[in-house]
């Protein structure tokens, strides 16, 4: 018997008042199709298919017509943002989070360094406030601890993890502002507005004139490119960005006592971005601000082999059983070296999973990629690994001490 019939057989059974008001009438029959509707829904819910208790995971992007969903999403995702941002420590909270460390401390001190033990550790959490909670975790304590005998951790080494947590999620956040299609990653254009607008906060670029910033954004985006997306996707996560070492490097000149060693080894100089492109000036021959490949072939001492550079064009994509070197070495009037021996040499480098062939993840991980590429590119880069073991031999030989032979 259905629900249906049940409130006729009701509302007609016997006992039930002669004469009875429109509104009582009314009121009783919601009263039971509510009763018989929830116990029809439940019944569903509990021998249903289990498909029914799965929470929605996809949720469809606004199209390119949907301009009010799409003003909705971003507005949305603005006021996510700043309640993250407003869920991290300020600089006040920071330091009050280091004086209550430094009161907290557990002696013996080791050496210059303070320690705190787990029941201080518990205590500073307590007195912190609510924003401090997330780092006092047992598992931290647990992965700072090392050898020491009392059982303790070092507090700066605790509050340098609290200071690298807060510096990475200020640059996620940072980063999310760029993120126009709210997918996690950065297309090109988003990367290149993020740098653009950096660049007045980094004092180690105060002397770039700004009709450079347009090329000194293109060498630096290309940086991140062309080691986070070497499938040439046209994006990259942001945890990928926040993972690798580049951003460091990038915001490592907000230094304004950076040395010129410092300098001199950061892509993100103002000194290497100059000098890249004083490179690309002299080999652009022709001033059309492009490079043939006749051009890109006079780069460093002109050693760069024939197939590298097509390979640079997308013109060649195998290396046709011969070594490019092999050319290079004859140019030069070098006696050619065995291709199956240099292959061998490379094979036992990498150490691939299948022998027969190298991956670009095998090139990864073997941690050899940059000597390898060496090696296949440019003869100047083949000669020193064939011959540094007489390099590293004559180093060691200027290096002594005159006094000592």
């Amino acid at each position: 018997m259905d629900w249906k019939q049940s409130l006729r057989k009701r509302l007609e059974g016997e006992g039930r008042p002669a004469k009875r008001s429109e509104q009582e009438l009314k009121d009783e029959e919601m009263e039971l199709f509510t009763k018989f509707y929830t116990e029809w829904k439940g019944s569903r819910k509990s021998g249903g298919s289990s498909i029914l208790n799965i929470p929605r995971f996809y949720y469809r992007l606004p199209g390119e017509d949907e301009v009010l969903l799409q003003k909705l999403r971003e507005e949305s995702r603005a006021v996510f943002l700043q309640r993250k941002s407003r869920e991290l420590l300020d600089n006040e909270e920071l330091q009050n989070l280091w004086f209550l460390l430094d009161k907290h401390q557990t002696l013996p001190m080791v050496g210059d360094e303070a320690m705190i033990n787990y029941e201080n550790f518990l205590k500073v959490r307590d007195k912190a406030g609510p924003k401090c909670k997330q780092f006092f975790a047992a598992t931290v304590f647990a992965k700072l601890l090392h050898q020491d005998s009392y059982g303790r951790i070092a507090i700066m080494q605790f509050f340098n993890y609290v200071m690298r947590k807060v510096w990475l999620h200020q640059t996620r956040i940072g980063l999310s502002l760029y993120d126009v299609a709210g997918q996690g990653y950065l297309r090109e254009s988003d990367l290149e507005n993020y740098i653009l607008e950096l660049i007045p906060t980094l004092p180690q670029l105060d002397g770039l004139e700004k009709s450079f910033y347009s090329f000194y954004v293109c060498t630096a985006v290309r940086k991140f490119f062309f080691f986070l997306d070497p499938l040439r996707t046209g994006k990259i996560k942001i945890q990928d960005i926040l993972a690798c070492s580049f951003l460091d490097d990038l915001l490592e000149l907000r230094d304004e006592e950076l040395s010129k060693e410092s300098q001199e080894s950061n892509w993100f100089s103002a000194p290497s971005a100059l000098r890249v492109y004083g490179q690309y000036l002299n080999l652009d021959k022709d001033h059309n601000g492009m490079l043939s490949k006749e051009e890109l072939s006079r780069y460093g001492t002109g050693t760069l082999t024939n197939v590298f550079l097509d390979r640079v064009f997308q013109e060649c994509l195998t290396y046709d059983g011969e070594m490019a070197i092999q050319e290079q070495m004859k140019v030069h009037n070098q006696e050619p070296v065995s291709f199956h021996d240099v292959k061998d040499e490379i094979f036992d480098m990498v150490k691939p999973k299948d022998p027969f062939k190298i991956t670009l993840q095998d090139l990864i991980q073997s941690g050899q990629g940059d000597t390898v590429s060496s090696i296949l590119m440019d003869l100047n880069g083949f000669w020193s690994y064939e011959n540094r073991e007489v390099l590293v031999a004559n180093d060691n030989d200027s290096s002594a001490d005159p006094d000592d032979s």
